[in-house]
C-alpha cells in the first residue's frame, strides 16, 4: 500500500488521548492541532529548498529557503480542523476548500462546494481530512482536483482505514498517503474500528443530539 504511518512517540502518546471518547471538545481541538503540527514535519521533508544569500548580524553567507510553497485544500468540515497547524508551519501556503457530503445510507460523497488557487496547477498541494474511511470523500476530491489539472498530491489524514488506502491506491497510485495511524478495519456504517469517532462532530460539538 502506498501508505506513510507516521512513527513517533509523542503522536502515539496525543493520540491515545485523542482517541479517547472522554475528551471535551477543546481538548479533542487542542490535541488535534498538536498532532498535526506533529504530522506537519514529516509530510513536509521532501519539499524542494533553493539556495539564497542572507546577512547575519556577523557575516554574509549561504542559506537555504522553500522553493515553492505548498497549497493546502482541506475537505470540510472535518478538514478545517487540520488546516490551522499546516498554516501555523506554512504561513505564506495559499488554502482551498472543498465541500463534501457523505450519504449515511449509500456512503457516497456528493461535492456541493470548491474554492481552489490557482497555484495548485504548479505546487505541490496537501489535501487534509482527519479521517480516511470508505475513500469516499477523498477520492471526490482528488476526482476534482485531477481533473481541473492538479497532479502533485499528497493526502493527509490522522487516521485511514485499510478500505480507503486500498481505494484510493487503486484510483491514484500516484498519491502518496501520510497517517498517524492506520486502524484495523471498518463497521458495518462505514466507521473506522478503533477509530476516533466522528471528527466533524469532536471538533465543532455537532453531535446527533446537538443539531436543531
Amino acid at each position: 500500500m502506498q501508505i506513510k504511518v507516521i512513527d513517533h512517540p509523542l503522536i502515539k502518546h496525543k493520540m491515545a488521548f485523542l482517541r479517547d471518547e472522554r475528551r471535551s471538545m477543546p481538548e479533542f481541538r487542542k490535541l488535534l492541532h498538536e498532532i498535526g503540527l506533529l504530522m506537519a514535519f514529516d509530510v513536509t521533508r521532501d519539499l524542494k529548498l533553493a539556495e539564497t544569500v542572507i546577512q547575519t548580524p556577523v557575516a554574509v553567507t549561504k542559506a537555504e529557503k522553500l522553493e515553492k510553497h505548498p497549497v493546502l485544500v482541506n475537505i470540510l468540515r472535518a478538514g478545517i480542523g487540520m488546516l490551522n497547524p499546516f498554516m501555523e508551519i506554512l504561513p505564506k501556503s495559499r488554502v482551498g476548500f472543498l465541500g463534501m457530503n457523505r450519504d449515511e445510507e449509500t456512503l457516497e460523497a456528493h461535492s456541493y462546494y470548491n474554492k481552489i488557487p490557482m497555484q495548485a496547477l504548479d505546487n505541490k498541494v496537501l489535501l487534509l481530512d482527519p479521517m480516511l474511511a470508505t475513500g469516499g470523500s477523498a477520492l471526490s476530491a482528488l476526482d476534482f482536483l485531477k481533473s481541473k489539472g492538479v497532479t502533485n498530491v499528497t493526502f493527509v489524514c490522522l487516521v485511514a482505514a485499510p478500505e480507503g488506502v486500498k481505494a484510493i491506491n487503486a484510483a491514484y497510485p500516484d498519491v502518496t498517503i501520510y497517517t498517524a495511524a492506520l486502524d484495523e478495519k471498518l463497521n458495518e456504517k462505514g466507521y473506522i474500528v478503533p477509530g476516533l469517532g466522528d471528527a466533524g462532530d469532536r471538533i465543532f460539538g455537532t453531535g446527533e443530539d446537538e443539531n436543531l
